[in-house]
């Protein structure tokens, strides 16, 4: 117990110490949100991939899917490296970097309002952001609170608390600066953490070849005659397997804490070393984490006393809880480190969000339009510091609310990330890829995307989720695409200079 707390205190003493480093830089809009738009390759890749993989794929996801698919689980690691991190860096990265800097856009609803001319448009996008990380932010605190209550015996509830203090903590004093700086610190303890793990694991159940044997020698749980699904290939249930695919990989594209981080990167050639080392990181964290869930199986499931049904969150905890101390002190730091570096970044993108989009709207005119007027230098600059000193106010908010819903959560972590990401990336993921490619997508097909990812997700939720929220979180965001395509087609076409203005960024 003492090696737990030491190491535990010191990781906490400087996740705050950076949070206090970074204060200076965190005094305008820019620097607080964006960094000042001058985050190197190294810590935006690590941004990325640690604000994507968090407690809710270590215990939830790797927990849930490595109990329903075995070792094919290990495929949804390898997508989203493939199209969650590669795929997402060459078609999103330089594209929303130069659009976004050109356009002055700082917020992925400000990107919406801005380069299809609506103010309506911006106002829904944030509030829609706001609304459904809530679910994710709540995921992630129980993902995390459990590992710790595995680890130090300490009740869920106070978990959950001391997490989202320290949080806010490190976000409120340094910004987006801090967020990214100890991201790339956190995501280091991840790699060697994960790594770790996985050997010890299959080291205490006899070596590789033994652990696959085991799992071999399972049933299927809809026919006890059939062995060996648990160890196949795709697993007892591909098309099942192919939805958490697409959920989790694809997703990634239309998320506003996600796409947030291509805004602030250098210039172009650090995008293309960032995508090197963000794919190789999510290859390392998400293969690794879904291929130890796959041997979940090979331990005794804690079941819920309450439905009598198997808590699969709790199925990563009970691989652990056998462990050795010094590696249960490591799996306890991966998980918080993980889950930290994704919670700063859903509630800095919520609060940017709410105060940007919401509370101050601020005219903006695309480049070279002539404006009239100015804004007084010093009165600019109190401006600035107010919009901060709300963003601030508005990050305890969120924390508050995320863990109101923490303390009595709804469903299983998967299921809360499922509706999360449904929503958005249902509503986003279109329209904002292919607003950065395509000069005919028009305002009223970004609306039509927005009623379809939403409501799809909501009526779904409403009626008893007759759809796996997982599988209509997939649904909504394929969806997406046909929709504005088919609506751009049919409804009129935006003013033509200005989108040329938009798109001079590109040549």
């Amino acid at each position: 117990m003492f090696i737990k707390v030491f190491l535990t205190i010191i990781f906490l003493v400087v996740m705050v110490g950076v949070g206090l480093y970074s204060h200076k830089q965190a005094k305008s809009v820019d620097g607080f949100v964006l960094g000042g738009r001058s985050v190197g390759p190294w810590l935006t890749a690590f941004a990325y991939g640690t604000s994507y993989f968090s407690a809710v794929v270590f215990v939830g996801y790797a927990g849930q899917f490595g109990w329903k698919y075995g070792l094919s689980s290990a495929w949804i690691g390898i997508g989203n490296a493939i199209i969650g991190s590669l795929l997402a860096w060459l078609i999103l990265g330089k594209r929303t970097k130069l659009m976004t800097q050109h356009i002055e856009s700082r917020t992925m609803p400000d990107f919406f309002g801005t380069r299809f001319d609506s103010q309506g448009l911006r106002v829904i996008a944030s509030i829609i952001a706001f609304v459904f990380l809530i679910p994710y932010t709540a995921g992630v605190y129980s993902g995390i609170s459990r590992l710790f209550e595995m680890g130090f015996n300490i009740p869920y509830e106070y978990c959950v608390v001391i997490m989202s203090i320290l949080t806010a903590v490190y976000v409120i004093l340094g910004g987006y600066k801090a967020t990214a700086m100890n991201d790339f610190i956190q995501g280091i303890i991840m790699l060697f953490g994960i790594v770790a793990v996985i050997v010890a694991v299959l080291n205490a159940q006899g070596g590789l070849t033994s652990a696959v044997e085991k799992l071999a020698a399972m049933p299927s749980d809809t026919d006890p005659s059939v062995n060996g699904g648990f160890a196949s290939w795709f697993g007892p249930d591909p098309w099942g397997l192919l939805g958490v695919v697409v959920l989790t990989s694809l997703g990634t594209m239309g998320l506003p804490q996600m796409v947030g981080k291509f805004y602030s990167i250098t210039d172009e050639s650090a995008i293309r070393r960032g995508t090197i080392i963000s794919t190789i990181f999510a290859f390392i964290v998400a293969g690794g984490c879904y291929f130890l869930g796959g041997f979940g199986r090979l331990y005794e499931p804690v079941i819920n006393e309450a439905t009598g049904k198997i808590a699969f969150d709790s199925i990563v905890p009970a691989m652990l809880v056998t462990l050795p101390d010094v590696l249960i002190a490591l799996v306890v730091l991966l998980v918080l480190s993980a889950s930290m570096s994704t919670l700063a970044s859903l509630v800095l993108t919520s609060s940017s969000t709410m105060t940007l989009d919401l509370i101050y709207r601020d005219k903006k005119s695309l480049p070279d339009e002539v404006t009239e007027g100015s804004i007084d230098d010093v009165v600019a600059e109190k401006t600035e510091r107010r919009k901060v000193v709300v963003m601030r106010v508005l990050i305890v908010f969120f924390i508050v609310i995320s863990l109101m819903i923490a303390l009595n959560p709804p469903t299983f972590i998967a299921q809360l990330m499922g509706i999360s990401w449904g929503a958005l990336a249902g509503a986003f993921l279109a329209p904002f890829m292919l607003g950065l490619y395509w000069r005919g997508v028009t305002t009223s097909s970004v609306w039509a995307c927005f009623i379809w990812g939403v409501g799809l997700t909501v009526i779904n939720m409403l009626l008893g989720n007759p759809i796996n929220p997982i599988n209509c979180g997939a649904i909504a965001m394929l969806g997406g695409f046909p929709v504005v395509l088919i609506v751009s087609l049919l409804t009129p076409s935006m003013n033509r200079e200005k989108v040329e203005r938009m798109f001079r960024c590109y040549k």
